[in-house]
C-alpha cells in the first residue's frame, strides 16, 4: 500500500492517456501537455514499478504485457477514486437518496416503496434515476440503492431479494395477440417491435410507445396497476418468475437507505400482484 501511495494519480492518468492513444504526440495533445513532459513521467512511473509498460520503435508504441495488466488496474483504481469524489460530494449537499432502478422493473412496487417511504420519520427526498445498468451505477456511486430483476453480477454489492414477480407483455390493444389469454417468448420474439430490454425511459413514455405500435416489451405484473387502458397486459407463459432484489454498495452505512429496504420489503408483503420472497 505505502509503494500504491507513492504514485502520482497524475502520472497514471498520463500512462492510461497514452495506452489508449499509444501515440505520444496525441496523448500529449489530449492532455494539455507537451510531449517531453509525458516522455519523463512516464519513464519515471517506468521506474518506480521496476517493468517496462510500453514498447517504443521510431514508428510506433505498443503496452507490453505488463502493460496491459498495469491499464486494467489503473482504469480500476481512477474509477474507485471518482466515485469516491461523486459520493463525498454528495454527502456535503443536502441529503437524499437516490434509486436506479431499469424501466418497467416492479413499477408497482417502486410507487408504493416511496409513497410509504415518504411518510416515515427519517426518510429523505427519493431520486429515481432510470437506466439499464442499475450494478454499474451503483459502482460509480450515482446511485446510492438500486431495484434489479435478479441477483446477477453483483460482487462487492449488499442484496435482499423483496419479492417475486410473473412476467407480462406489453401490447398495443388492437394487436393479434392482445386478445389472447396467454402468450409464449417465441411469439413475441417474432414481432418486429419486440425488444428484450426496456428503453431507458419512464414507464409513461413506454405506455405510449406500446400503445403507438412502436414498441413490445416484457414487464412484471405489477404493471398492470399503472398502466391505464391504452395497453393490455397479456402473461408470459415460459417466462419464469422474476426476483425483484435491492442492491447497494457492501461495506456502507446508510440510515435512510436501510429504511427504505425495510419500506420496500414492507410494500411487497402488501401487493397483491407479487409473491413474497422466502
Amino acid at each position: 500500500m505505502a509503494f500504491v501511495d507513492r504514485l502520482e494519480t497524475r502520472e497514471v492518468e498520463y500512462f492510461v492517456t497514452l495506452a489508449e492513444e499509444l501515440h505520444f504526440g496525441r496523448a500529449a495533445e489530449r492532455l494539455g501537455i507537451a510531449q517531453p513532459p509525458l516522455s519523463r513521467a512516464i519513464g519515471r512511473l517506468e521506474r518506480r514499478l521496476g517493468v517496462r509498460l510500453f514498447e517504443r520503435t521510431s514508428r510506433r508504441v505498443e503496452l507490453t504485457a505488463a502493460g496491459g495488466v498495469f491499464l486494467a488496474e489503473s482504469r480500476r483504481v481512477l474509477d474507485a477514486m471518482d466515485s469516491a469524489v461523486r459520493r463525498t460530494q454528495r454527502a456535503a449537499q443536502r441529503q437524499r437518496l437516490v434509486v436506479a432502478t431499469r424501466p418497467g422493473t416492479g413499477p408497482g412496487l417502486m410507487a408504493r416503496t416511496v409513497r410509504a417511504y415518504e411518510r416515515l420519520a427519517g426518510a429523505v427526498p427519493v431520486e429515481l434515476v432510470f437506466t439499464n445498468d442499475q450494478v454499474g451505477a451503483l459502482h460509480s456511486g450515482a446511485a446510492d440503492i438500486g431495484l434489479m430483476c435478479g441477483r446477477g453480477d453483483l460482487d462487492g454489492m449488499a442484496s435482499v431479494e423483496v419479492a417475486q414477480e410473473s412476467a407480462v407483455a406489453l401490447l398495443p390493444p388492437e394487436h393479434r395477440l392482445a386478445g389472447r389469454s396467454a402468450v409464449t417468448f417465441a411469439e413475441l420474439a417474432g414481432e418486429d417491435t419486440y425488444r428484450e430490454l426496456c428503453p431507458a425511459d419512464t414507464l409513461d413514455q413506454i405506455v405510449e410507445l406500446v400503445s403507438l405500435g412502436q414498441l413490445i416489451v416484457v414487464a412484471g405484473a405489477s404493471v398492470v396497476q399503472r398502466i391505464g387502458t391504452t395497453v393490455v397486459a397479456v402473461p408470459v407463459t415460459d417466462i419464469p418468475a422474476t426476483r425483484l432484489v435491492l442492491a447497494w454498495p457492501g461495506g456502507t452505512r446508510n440510515a435512510a437507505r436501510a429504511l427504505f429496504v425495510r419500506t420496500a420489503k414492507a410494500a411487497a408483503a402488501d401487493d397483491g400482484s407479487l409473491d413474497r420472497a422466502s
